[in-house]
């Protein structure tokens, strides 16, 4: 249903900035150009609706080829190899970058850890898919300072290799040989994250400087889509919310930020005391006197390196990266219980780090000798710790778990395994997509798991067979498609999330999603079952079909008929081999996540959007791997098809509701009709005929942006042209086809 309470949107002045920045963000009076350099339109019309989002990603900027396939070129790799050549760069020093201890192994972790660490639940943006640490903005964050030379010390390895792995991929598995290098067990590896070749355009927060904190409400409530505490911070400011050293205070912020890449207390806890129990903090000198640009701002001669050091070698014990300094164990490159217990063995202090920030050191001068230096032999200095690691001491929930890990080494270890393995696999979506010989054999929760099919498919004449029962259930058109696309239309393309397979449709939370009309839904489902199950005991035991299988061909089939009444008939391609989930194989929290706050296409916006109609409709279309013209033929086709969720006529452009026609475009461009505000509803449009001054329509931003946006107009000209009409159906049923499938792996 369309919620507009206190909304109100004009069409030339839709929110410009990409995926949610305010429309203040962007000042051109400010923005310089070089000489010669063409302005981008929104240098004029800042508030004009960008597409850009929808065009990212693009085949043609893959110096692969369209037709190249990464898995099957991973699958030609010796995984043991590259394994053992990771393993040789850990130890070979280098002299452009000294290794800490002689070992690059806690260095990699940490590439590995920010590579994987910007994925949020919310809206499944962020992790270690597309390699996205080698862009920017990620690849010059305050919290990734330095880390440009961690990749151009595995360039070696990525070299050699070339396509058969993936940046994305080789960041991950080399914090895996890092940690086994070091003597710590990992529950496995899978492959499959393809290099993206351009950065992702992300909403990371409303401030305009790194390090910058707008983004809490009173309470300190932070933003409900962003998953740290500062622009450019990963998780949390380790020396306590906006510097202020309270371990309780920082724990609040902790379990906050972690909730957002789905980890709870126990994987929170395993994490930071799993990382810290390897390698060390940098912070031998104030970064402001030493430092020069990150790598967007250095100078070309620098090759792409960034935070040149002045001070001292510029790197070894000279280094400079969080500003605080030192290590938390005695030796920092092997796996061992010291972090747990430095913890709890000594009582901690409040001292500087030679740049000025905050940390921590045993009371009473204890423990002064027990840390070596990572690069001085005769030097030696005490454990450290950040505000956000005492947060494990002194927080009740992360105290209870901590004290049970140091009396269990073996729980710690079980636990930062599994935390590890989620934390750097949490974006990849379904196991389908894993590749490798060190897939871990157990199915978590977390991946989404479906059944495993062990029944045979329905051949082409059965699928027939089960059309008709279909269209004979008494389910009509509309609400077959609606439910179809309820059901498929959940993806998200950012975590490869959701979708048809598995019908959680039916199950908690999706089946109370508002937009989902629920008491609709569990109408069309019963009878939908009814079909299902009385067809499958005609077929006996050897041969099935799912309820996934049944929504998604009762909607094409609904289409099918839709644009056969129109007299257009088209064949909606249909391939069986979805399964049902259960509801124990459904993690009903992490799937909340995925309700859908608005969609454009059943003309859908509720009062918890997060960007004005306009921008969720193409966040929408980014989810679902759309492009502009597919977005454009889809909206058309569910206006005609009458599926808005609230049964509303917003946007039904058409007097034959339920035939796939080309009316949506043909009567939004038509200039008898003169369009104007509604002065009943908010946020609400109505075209009047020109001559008699009668209501014909009424329209929402998502209908009328069609008509008024220059590039989308292009587009539903087309559409709206006479010798369009059997264009329009094919492409619509092509773009049909390609929701319904996208889970498919």
């Amino acid at each position: 249903m369309f919620n507009w309470k206190l909304k109100s949107f004009n069409l030339t002045l839709i929110g410009f900035a990409l995926l949610g920045c305010s429309t203040g963000d962007y000042d051109h009076s400010n923005n310089e150009f070089s000489k010669g350099e063409a302005k981008p339109v929104e240098f004029w019309w800042p508030n004009r609706l960008n597409l850009k989002p929808l065009r990212q990603h693009s085949l043609d900027s893959n110096p692969y080829g369209r037709w190249f396939k990464y898995s099957k070129e991973f699958k030609k790799l010796n995984l043991k190899a590259v394994k053992r050549d990771i393993r040789k760069v850990l130890k070979d020093s280098q002299p452009w970058w000294p290794a800490d201890y002689g070992h690059y192994g806690p260095f990699f972790i940490r590439m590995a850890w920010h590579s994987a660490g910007t994925y949020r639940v919310s809206d499944g943006r962020g992790g270690a898919a597309g390699g996205q640490l080698r862009f920017e903005p990620l690849n010059s964050w305050p919290d990734n300072t330095n880390l440009d030379k961690a990749r151009r010390l595995l360039w070696p390895v990525k070299k050699k290799y070339g396509r058969k792995i993936s940046w994305a991929d080789l960041m991950v598995l080399t914090g895996n040989v890092a940690l086994e290098d070091m003597g710590f067990k990992t529950l496995g590896f899978a492959g499959g994250r393809m290099d993206d070749w351009e950065p992702d355009e992300v909403y990371w927060g409303p401030e305009k400087k790194f390090l910058d904190s707008k983004r809490h409400a009173k309470g300190r409530k932070l933003n409900k889509r962003l998953g740290a505490t500062r622009m450019g911070l990963i998780y949390v400011n380790p020396e306590g919310p906006n510097g202020d050293p309270d371990p309780l205070k920082a724990a609040q912020d902790i379990r906050v930020n972690f909730a957002r890449m789905a980890m709870n207390d126990e994987e929170t806890a395993a994490l930071i005391a799993g990382g810290h129990t390897f390698g060390k903090a940098h912070g031998a000198h104030k970064p402001e006197k030493c430092l020069s640009q990150e790598p967007a701002g250095a100078p070309l001669e620098q090759q792409g390196f960034g935070w040149k050091n002045k001070c001292g070698k510029g790197h070894s014990e000279d280094t400079i990266t969080s500003g605080l300094e030192g290590a938390w164990s005695a030796n920092p490159i092997a796996w061992s219980s010291q972090y747990i217990d430095n913890l709890y063995d000594f009582e901690w202090v409040k001292t500087k780090s030679p740049a000025g920030a905050t940390q921590w050191i045993p009371a009473n001068g204890e423990g002064k000798d027990l840390v070596p230096d990572a690069h001085l032999k005769d030097k030696r200095h005490a454990p450290i710790m950040f505000t956000t690691d005492l947060a494990l001491k002194e927080d009740p929930s992360y105290r209870k778990i901590t004290m049970e890990w140091r009396d269990d080494m073996g729980k710690f270890e079980k636990a930062f395994a599994r935390a590890w393995f989620k934390l750097t696999h949490r974006d990849m979506g379904p196991r389908a997509r894993y590749l490798g010989s060190e897939v871990p054999k157990e199915i978590m929760l977390w991946q989404d798991p479906v059944p495993r099919r062990n029944y045979s498919l329905i051949g082409e004449s059965e699928i027939q067979t089960l059309k008709g029962k279909i269209m004979n259930s008494g389910v009509s058109i509309p609400d077959l498609i609606e439910t179809a696309w309820a059901s498929a239309a959940s993806f998200r393309m950012t975590d490869m999330r959701g979708g048809a397979n598995g019908a959680r449709l039916r199950l908690a939370p999706q089946n109370s999603w508002k937009v989902n009309n629920p008491e609709q839904l569990k109408r069309v489902l019963a009878k939908l079952t009814k079909v299902q199950r009385d067809f499958n005991k005609q077929l006996g035991d050897n041969k099935k079909v799912s309820l996934a299988d049944v929504i998604v061909l009762g909607g094409s089939t609904a289409v099918e008929e839709a644009a056969r009444k129109a007299g257009y008939p088209v064949i909606v391609k249909f391939t069986p081999g979805r399964t049902d989930a259960s509801q124990k194989q459904t993690d009903s929290t992490s799937f909340s996540h995925l309700d859908p706050k608005a969609d454009a296409f059943r003309n859908y916006y509720s009062d918890d959007a997060y960007m004005n109609p306009l921008n969720m409709l193409v966040d929408k279309s980014l989810m679902l791997n759309l492009s502009v013209p597919e977005m454009t033929v889809l909206i058309g086709g569910m206006r005609v098809l009458n599926t808005n969720a609230d049964g509303s006529k917003n946007g039904v452009f058409t007097k034959r509701p339920g035939l796939l026609t080309n009316d949506f475009f043909v009567n939004l461009l038509d200039m008898k009709t003169i369009w104007k505000k509604s002065e009943s509803q908010t946020g609400i449009y109505e075209g009047y005929d020109r001559k008699t001054n009668k209501l014909v329509w009424t329209g929402t931003p998502v209908d009328l942006i069609f008509g008024s946006h220059s590039e989308l107009r292009s587009i539903a000209e087309v559409y709206a042209s006479n010798d369009a009409r059997r264009k329009f159906v094919n492409d619509f049923a092509r773009a049909w086809s390609k929701v319904m499938n996208l889970d498919r792996f």
